[in-house]
Formats: structure tokens, C-alpha cells, sequence
């Protein structure tokens, strides 16, 4: 790869560029042609996602797409991105770990303290293994820089919330795959725009949004024969690659004093990464308080998600998974233009614009529901 590099240089070509267009067009062309093999096995084996209390689908369809898009972005990023192995030496054992999981789960159903125990190795290999974690919190409550054992402790927890919560978010066809696409998206342009040094992981968000591109294709496919789910394995890997990534940005804004490496400032760094992600992190502390103040557990399925009430108006998957991210890309929107107000104001007006966007489906439907009753 390095004397490739070097041929680039010689003839004037931008490597980066290169990395860009060829990271997605494998990513996508990886995934893209291993679905089908995947759909294949599936089927003959009967590894299939069963209908259940939670599902929104009707039929059995195979559920192990995450397959492909771990084994895209592994090949894409060793190649491409390889940097980021070199700088963070734990993240390929931390991925391995979580496709081995992801897939037990999907075949088999792991007991939820097993996945638990599993995420937190995972979290804490990558935390403390690769000191990515969050150093400071920018004012936020009046808080700043961490102690060590509390960033850790908040980082770990922190990555665990998200890769569960971007479980919980793949309950229709393109949500979470679509939700992934556009959080990579945000963050690859911001980290283009910071410059040079964050350039590996520009590559890795392209190969992200390449790989579940084609994935797509297929989830939202409307023939039965080349349908598939992305299961427990592509949703915690994309929700660990996207706490992976917000981390990385939180960090960039704090001054380390290193060599080479310029110094950014935004107060509001961290409510910015908050708004990107806002969607798995209301929904999963929506439906937690609904199930607490219901008396159920908090791991109970239900359907109380925020693609559950669309559906619930007679939506299609479809255009549940496009009103919700058009929504909460209004939010990411509005916290980039506010994002020099107060870090504490700043991040109430994000929280009630993502629980006011949970809730207004239920509002909706109480409109309805009340109409068609008096209409009667």
C-alpha cells in the first residue's frame, strides 16, 4: 500500500482521494455481492428472523446481513484506513469480538447478560486499550475535564448505551441502516473539514456509508427472495463504529499540546455529537421510562419505539424511516446553527426537540383518534 502511495505522489495524484473513491466503491461492491450468498445459506439452513412481539414483519426473513457489511468494513479499512488499526490497537479485536457475538445472537439468542458481558469487554478494550474515551465535558453541568477512572467509567458506559440503543432502533426496513448512512455522513464531513490529520477517518465513515448503501439495496428490497435483516451483528457494529466516531470528534476539540496536531475549539462539541445521535439516544431512554413506569422491566420488548407509533398511523417502513431521519436531521441542523449559544441551553433545546419528536406521533394519533370518533 505504501509504495502505491508513493506512486500517487509521484504523479501528482491526491491519495486521500483515491482512498475516498475506491474505500466506497469496494465497500459498497463487498457487500453488494455478498448478501446474496448470505441470503442463499440462510435459507437453507433456516437461519431466519422469526416474527415476534417486537417485529414489525409478517414472514420469516434471514437475518444475518451484518455479516457482510463487518466483513466490507474490515477488508475496506485494513486497506484503506489502516491507520486507524496502527493508532487504535484494539478496535479490529473489538470489532472480531462483536461479530462473533452479533452472529451467535442472531442464530441462536444469546441470554442478555451474556451480550452485556461481552459489550462491556469490548467497550473497555477499546477505552482503555485504545484511550478512546471522552476527557471532558465541556461545561455541561458545570463539568470539565474528568478524572481518569471517571472517563473511563462514563466512556465504557457510554459506548454500551449506544451500541444497544442502535439495537433497538433496527425495528423497520432502512432505520437503522439509513440513520447510519446519514450520522456517517455528518460526521465524515466534519472531520474532512478539520483537516488533514482526521483524514483516516473521513475513509472509514465513506466505507461505512458504502457498506450499508448495498446493504439497503437489499433491506429494502420489495421481493421476499432478496430480503434480509442486518441483525443484533450489523446494528452493535454499527452502533460501536458510531460511538467510535462521535468519541473520536468530542476529542479532537480538546488541546492535547501534541506535535503536528492542530488545535480546534467548540464549546458545544459534545451536544453536537449528542444531536447526531439523537435519535437511538431518545428512543431508548423513551421506551426505558415507559416500561419502568409501566412496572415492566426495562429489557421487556414492546412496541413503544418511535418507528412503532408511525407504523401505528399506517405508514409504510419506508416512509417511517424517512420521516423519522428528516426529523432528526432538523435537530442536527438546528445544533449546528445554535452551536455557540450556552453548551447547557444548547443541549435542552436538542433533548426537547428529540423527546417532543418521540412524542409526536402519539399526538397525532390521539388527533385522529378523536376526529374519527367524532366524525361517527
Amino acid at each position: 500500500m505504501k509504495n502505491f502511495e508513493l506512486f500517487l505522489t509521484q504523479t501528482g495524484i491526491s491519495i486521500f482521494y483515491v482512498k475516498i473513491g475506491l474505500g466506497f466503491l469496494f465497500s459498497f461492491l463487498i457487500t453488494f455481492f455478498s448478501v446474496p450468498t448470505i441470503i442463499k445459506i440462510s435459507r437453507r439452513k433456516n437461519l431466519m428472523d422469526e416474527p415476534g412481539v417486537r417485529s414489525s414483519h409478517l414472514r420469516k426473513i434471514p437475518n444475518l446481513g451484518g455479516i457482510a457489511i463487518f466483513y466490507s468494513i474490515g477488508i475496506c479499512t485494513s486497506i484503506f484506513a489502516y491507520e486507524l488499526f496502527d493508532l487504535y490497537k484494539f478496535l479490529f479485536a473489538s470489532l472480531v469480538i462483536l461479530l462473533y457475538i452479533g452472529v451467535m445472537d442472531d442464530i441462536v439468542v444469546m441470554r442478555a447478560y451474556k451480550k452485556l458481558v461481552a459489550q462491556i469487554v469490548v467497550s473497555s478494550l477499546i477505552v482503555m486499550g485504545s484511550d478512546i474515551r471522552i476527557r471532558s465535558l465541556f461545561g455541561i453541568f458545570g463539568i470539565y475535564e474528568l478524572r481518569y477512572f471517571v472517563s473511563v467509567l462514563f466512556s465504557i458506559i457510554t459506548f454500551i448505551i449506544l451500541i444497544n440503543a442502535f439495537n433497538l432502533i433496527d425495528g423497520i426496513d432502512g432505520l437503522a441502516g439509513g440513520y447510519s448512512v446519514i450520522c456517517s455522513a455528518l460526521f465524515g464531513i466534519s472531520y474532512y473539514r478539520l483537516g488533514e490529520y482526521n483524514y483516516p477517518l473521513v475513509v472509514l465513515s465513506v466505507i461505512i456509508i458504502g457498506a450499508v448503501l448495498a446493504f439497503l439495496y437489499y433491506n429494502l428490497s420489495n421481493y421476499r427472495t432478496s430480503k434480509i435483516f442486518m441483525g443484533d451483528t450489523g446494528s452493535m457494529l454499527l452502533g460501536f463504529l458510531l460511538a467510535f466516531t462521535s468519541i473520536c470528534f468530542i476529542d479532537i476539540f480538546i488541546d492535547k499540546a501534541l506535535v503536528n496536531v492542530p488545535r480546534y475549539h467548540l464549546q458545544s462539541a459534545p451536544v453536537v455529537a449528542v444531536a447526531i445521535l439523537i435519535l437511538p439516544i431518545v428512543d431508548t431512554l423513551n421506551v426505558i421510562v415507559i416500561r419502568l413506569a409501566n412496572k415492566k422491566s426495562p429489557f421487556d420488548a414492546d412496541k413503544n419505539h418511535i418507528h412503532h407509533k408511525l407504523l401505528k398511523l399506517n405508514l409504510t417502513h419506508r416512509r417511517s424511516s424517512f420521516y423519522i431521519i428528516v426529523y432528526y436531521l432538523f435537530i442536527v441542523a438546528a445544533a449546528y446553527y445554535l452551536r455557540h449559544i450556552n453548551v447547557n441551553l444548547l443541549l435542552m433545546i436538542v433533548l426537547f426537540l428529540g423527546f417532543f419528536g418521540a412524542y409526536l406521533p402519539d399526538i397525532i394519533y390521539h388527533i385522529k383518534m378523536r376526529n374519527t370518533h367524532n366524525n361517527n
